[in-house]
């Protein structure tokens, strides 16, 4: 060893200890504050809206009932049944894939809920098995043909949205000539299964006992004017934990971060991508089948035009919520939120006595500043790495 290469490792030198201060001050091992951390999380922006949609609505509708209890459960559920959907389209988003067929499923779920019950008298809880089952396999075909053909699942989720919607139409024209199949509601209610998980109201002694101390607003004879919490928001609350769960604290999570960041680097590092992709689509459509079958619970009947557009909504509030188009980052929280803003607007026109139409320039509007703001995020998050 030379003399001088000794003295640049010789402890108490003058470079040595500016070695040592500029390890210090390195910016990759900086400590960075709270507020720095939460403004650069993807769900950031959703909840600024939130934030700001709220505000709006409680300037121009706040007198109108829309903040009291019965209006807050009506945004709530509306914001809860998108909130399921776009649960599973923010998830498979985070792994890079898209699908478009999430609405179509909607419609076809329910005619597979109803048309059993109704016209072979099949049990309800039968039938909802045997929707569960068809929407997951049909989630399985589509993501063995995304992962099997490589063709982009843009591509391959617009087929099965066309073939779902036809054969929805096709099949209520064929037992019920017409578009909806009715009278599933009675079967549900009555219906261990449906009357435990998907009818009716959660906490609803609760509410009586409010209602009787006067705490909530009672009709006459002391009943509440809202009966309970609607059990699809207790749904979308158990499904946002579960999978902010599983995306933050466990292996999956990381696996689905990683295929959407880098599929090859993934795959070489062991990761199964095309197991991981696969299970993703079916879990979106899981998330699709469970929206159907609350609503046909809820409503009493099934439709072919329901879900219309919805696949299109859900990925709107999945962006609105951070994650990205390009994959590799975004939040189940974040999507919630943005489900959230679609409710409070939605039912917050009405209060307003505004045009419903507006409602879509809406949508648009938001996706474009979510997808501008997002392509900042983005950027900053490539040039930190």
């Amino acid at each position: 060893m030379n003399s001088s290469s000794a003295q640049v490792d010789k402890p108490g030198s003058q470079k040595h200890i500016a070695q040592q201060n500029g390890a210090l001050e390195d910016e990759r091992i900086r400590n960075e504050g709270p507020l720095k951390r939460f403004l650069g999380r993807p769900e950031f922006a959703s909840l600024a809206g939130a934030i700001l949609v709220f505000i709006i609505f409680g300037i121009a509708a706040g007198d109108s009932g829309m903040f009291n209890l019965d209006g807050v459960v009506n945004w709530m559920q509306v914001a809860a049944y998108l909130g399921l959907i776009s649960i599973g389209a923010c998830v498979l988003m985070i792994a890079g894939e898209f699908d478009l067929s999430i609405g179509s499923m909607v419609g076809f779920a329910g005619m597979m809920v109803a048309i059993p019950t109704v016209y072979f008298q099949w049990p309800f809880w039968l039938a909802v098995i045997f929707a569960f089952a068809g929407s997951m396999a049909l989630g399985y075909i589509n993501g063995y043909l995304v992962v099997k053909t490589r063709l982009p699942s843009f591509i391959v989720t617009l087929a099965f949205m066309f073939i779902l919607r036809g054969l929805t139409l096709a099949l209520s024209i064929m037992f019920a000539d017409r578009t909806i199949v009715s009278g599933v509601g009675e079967f549900a209610a009555n219906d261990w299964l449906g009357s435990w998980l998907f009818t009716g109201n959660f906490a609803s002694g609760l509410f009586h006992w409010m209602a009787s101390q006067g705490w909530i607003a009672a009709a006459e004879g002391g009943k509440p004017l809202v009966a309970g919490i609607p059990k699809v928001i207790v749904w979308w609350a158990v499904l946002a934990l579960a999978a902010s769960f599983v995306l933050a604290r466990t292996r999956f999570g990381n696996w689905i971060f990683a295929v959407g960041g880098d599929a090859n680097a993934a795959m070489n590092v062991g990761v199964p991508v095309k197991r991981v992709k696969t299970s993703l689509f079916v879990f979106t459509a899981f998330c699709a089948c469970l929206f159907a079958v609350l609503q046909v619970s809820d409503v009493g009947s099934a439709a072919a035009d329901r879900g219309l557009q919805k696949e299109f909504e859900a990925i709107i509030a999945a962006v609105i919520g951070g994650a990205l188009l390009t994959g590799g980052y975004g939040s189940v929280i974040g999507a919630c939120f943005g489900a959230l803003i679609f409710g409070v607007v939605q039912i917050g026109i009405t209060y307003t006595n505004l045009n419903s139409d507006w409602f879509r320039v809406f949508l648009g509007v938001m996706l474009l500043v979510a997808v501008l703001f997002n392509n900042y995020v983005r950027r900053r998050v490539t040039e930190a790495r």
